[in-house]
């Protein structure tokens, strides 16, 4: 929802809009050439270790000045905030002026925080959190006008509009590096989100089985979808494969053309579907 104030004479007039994505444990980008659906760049950093914003900010001064794709002008820039500081209100109990009230109770805060949201029209809800205000600033710095959303914002839209006409019940597990986002969607409607830290994967499956008994929901009948960072020789897929009766991945569906082949279908998942 976010929209920084207008300072569009840094934006020239391209073809090329840029996609960024950033967390504390790795960044990742890519950039589409809009009239041909051609998505030219796709690039992705993980960091030995999860960072803290000021670090986070180094990291991407740095790759700023070694990656050329960067230091063109773009017609549009999306920024994806990945971190664990957010929840979901209904709309109906949204009220602007308490955006802190709302993250108090299951995010570490401090006073200084910037606090913004996201309208998730498509279930009638609104993600509060914190963006990492630094990173903001350095990119209105570069390039003037852009957009920012939460992870789980784009994660939640675009997963409902896969699942508009399901039936059953669906745990997508987006992964990452040290954390998943596990969206679980009910007949179409979003049942569950929540985004878990783990180190092991018994801590991996710990939490998605932990969700489902709490949910009353059977590893037997639901299936999991895995997108973002995994593939069939991973081993946090084959722990999940060995208590989960169905396990899939999922799919993107989108109909961009690339330079570059992401690693998979599902993977890239937010990072893309924020065009």
């Amino acid at each position: 929802m976010a929209i920084t104030s207008s300072n569009s004479t840094k934006n020239k007039l391209t073809n090329l809009e840029l996609s960024i994505q950033i967390s504390l444990n790795g960044l990742s980008f890519c950039i589409l050439e809009r009239h041909t659906k051609t998505i030219t760049t796709l690039k992705q950093i993980s960091f030995n270790k999860k960072l803290n914003p000021l670090e986070l900010l180094d990291q991407l001064k740095g790759l700023f000045n070694s990656e050329i794709t960067l230091q063109i002008s773009f017609s549009k820039v999306h920024v994806i905030h990945d971190n664990e500081l957010s929840t979901l209100v209904p709309k109906s109990l949204f009220n602007e002026d308490a955006l802190a009230d709302y993250l108090k109770f299951n995010s570490r805060i401090l006073k200084s925080d910037y606090i913004t949201y996201d309208h998730i029209n498509l279930n009638e809800s609104v993600c509060v959190y914190v963006p990492y205000i630094n990173i903001n600033n350095f990119l209105y710095d570069r390039y003037g006008e852009f957009t920012f959303r939460h992870i789980s914002s784009v994660l939640i839209e675009s997963i409902l509009q896969l699942e508009k006409n399901s039936e059953s019940t669906k745990f997508y597990v987006n992964v990452s590096s040290n954390h998943f986002e596990l969206i679980i969607v009910d007949k179409s409607k979003l049942l569950f989100y929540n985004t878990f830290e783990y180190a092991t994967k018994e801590d991996f499956i710990y939490y998605i089985l932990f969700t489902a008994e709490q949910l009353n929901l059977n590893p037997e009948v639901f299936n999991l979808i895995f997108i973002g960072d995994i593939d069939k020789d991973d081993e946090f897929y084959k722990i999940a494969y060995k208590y989960i009766r169905h396990v899939n991945f999922g799919n993107r569906n989108d109909s961009f053309k690339y330079s570059e082949t992401p690693n998979s279908i599902s993977s890239n998942f937010a990072l893309i579907k924020s065009f």
